[in-house]
C-alpha cells in the first residue's frame, strides 16, 4: 500500500486530501463544487480512480457528480430520482400523516466488484440503484413498502437512509439504517426486508419489542465478522452479534453516550471507535473537550483518547457520516468535525494531527487506501 485519498464533503463543497503511507504530508485540493452541499464522496472499490459525489443546494436541487481520475475532474451525471410505485405517507414531526418526498442523496455506497454499479440512501428515506454508473437511478422499492412505513417518522436532520452495508459474505444480505425508523434487513437481494431493532430502547418507546420509531445514527461492521454489528444510536452505543436479529447495549464507562459515528479498526474486529457528544441539545463534546474513544473489547470499556486533540473550548460536532478508517498496516483513523478540521491518526488512534483547520463544516469523511 503507497497511500491514501481523504475525501471530504462540506456544507460548501468537497476536498481531497492526499498523502503517501506515512501520512504526515498532506496535498490538500478543492473545493470541488463550491457553495454546494456536498453530503457523500465514495470511491470504487474495484475502480478507485473513480469517485462519486452527491452534490445539493436549495436552488438547483439535487446532482450526482462522477470522476474518473480520482478527483481532478468531474461531470455530472444522472440526477432523476422518482419513487417505483405511489409513495403513500409517512408520519411527520407531530405525528399526522405527510406525503413521501424526494429531498436528496445522503449516502453512496459502490459496488464492490462493479464499478458502475451503486446504491443510494436517500430523503425521504428510500434506497436507489444505478448500473449504468450514474447515468439513471431505479428505486428498489422493497424497503420503503415494508409495513411499517406509514409509521416511520423523521430525525431533526429529515427521514434519511444514511446507512448502507451489503454483507461481505453473503451476496444477497445488506442493513440499511434510517432516522428514525431503525434498521432493516434484506437476506433476498433487497427484495424484501424485515426490520431488526429487537433490544433497543428509544425515549418515547420503551417498549424493546417495538419493530420501528428507533433513531439510528451510524452502523459499522468488520468485513471478517459480518455478524458483530456496531451502532451508535440517538442515544446508546450498542452490538449485535447475529446480523442485528438483537442488540444490547455496550455504552460502559463513556461520559455520555450520545453521538453520530461509530467505525471499527480495519484489522482488529474489536476495536470500535466512537465520539460521545454531550446531548442531543447539546451537539459538542462533554467539558468542551474532543475525546475520541476506543474500545478494544467490542464495547463496555472504553479509553479516551486526546494526544493531538483540543482538550478546552472546543464546541464542535462529528456527524454520522464523518469518520473512516484506512487498511494500511497501521490502521489510519479520520474524523471531520464542524468547525471545518480534519483529523488523522496513523496510530490507530493514540495520537491525532489536523490535516486541515478552516473547511466548511464537515458532512462526511471517507478514505481510499491507494495501492
Amino acid at each position: 500500500m503507497t497511500g491514501v485519498r481523504v475525501l471530504v464533503g462540506t456544507r460548501k463543497g468537497a476536498f481531497v486530501l492526499t498523502a503517501d503511507g506515512a501520512r504526515s504530508d498532506w496535498e490538500v485540493n478543492g473545493p470541488f463544487f463550491p457553495g454546494w452541499e456536498v453530503y457523500h464522496l465514495k470511491g470504487s472499490p474495484a475502480a478507485p480512480e473513480r469517485i462519486y459525489a452527491s452534490v445539493s443546494g436549495g436552488w438547483f436541487g439535487q446532482q450526482i457528480q462522477r470522476s474518473d481520475d480520482g478527483g481532478r475532474t468531474w461531470e455530472p451525471v444522472g440526477n432523476e430520482f422518482r419513487y417505483g410505485t405511489v409513495p403513500g405517507t409517512h408520519q411527520w414531526y407531530d405525528g399526522t400523516a405527510h406525503p413521501w418526498e424526494f429531498a436528496r442523496v445522503w449516502h453512496l455506497e459502490p459496488s464492490r466488484t462493479d464499478p458502475d454499479t451503486v446504491l443510494a440512501g436517500v430523503e425521504d428515506a428510500a434506497l436507489f440503484r444505478t448500473v449504468d454508473g450514474g447515468r439513471s437511478w431505479s428505486e428498489l422499492p422493497g424497503l420503503r413498502e415494508h409495513g411499517s412505513g406509514p409509521q416511520w417518522q423523521p430525525g431533526a436532520g429529515g427521514m434519511c437512509l444514511h446507512t448502507i452495508l451489503p454483507d461481505p459474505v453473503e451476496e444477497n444480505r445488506m442493513l440499511v439504517a434510517i432516522s428514525a425508523a431503525g434498521v432493516f434487513r434484506t437476506d433476498d437481494g433487497a427484495k424484501t426486508w424485515r426490520a431488526v431493532n429487537r433490544g433497543l430502547v428509544s425515549e418515547g418507546i420503551p417498549d424493546p419489542d417495538a419493530e420501528v420509531g428507533h433513531c439510528v445514527h451510524k452502523l459499522a461492521l468488520h468485513p471478517s465478522r459480518p455478524e458483530t454489528v456496531y451502532m451508535q444510536k440517538h442515544w446508546d452505543v450498542m452490538r449485535s452479534d447475529d446480523g442485528g436479529d438483537s442488540w444490547h447495549d455496550i455504552g460502559g464507562n463513556l461520559p455520555t453516550d450520545f453521538g453520530f459515528v461509530v467505525d471499527v479498526h480495519a484489522h482488529e474486529p474489536e476495536t470500535v471507535y466512537v465520539v460521545p457528544i454531550t446531548s442531543d441539545s447539546e451537539h459538542f463534546p462533554p467539558e468542551g473537550r474532543l475525546r475520541v474513544y476506543r474500545s478494544r473489547t467490542g464495547g463496555g470499556e472504553w479509553e479516551p483518547l486526546t494526544r493531538g486533540l483540543p482538550q478546552e473550548h472546543c464546541y464542535v460536532d462529528v456527524l454520522r457520516d464523518a469518520m473512516a478508517v484506512d487498511g494500511l498496516d497501521a490502521c489510519g483513523v479520520y474524523f471531520g468535525t464542524t468547525g471545518g478540521q480534519v483529523y488523522a491518526s496513523p496510530d490507530s488512534g493514540d495520537s491525532w494531527a489536523p490535516i486541515v483547520r478552516d473547511l466548511p463544516a464537515v458532512l462526511s469523511v471517507e478514505v481510499q487506501t491507494l495501492p
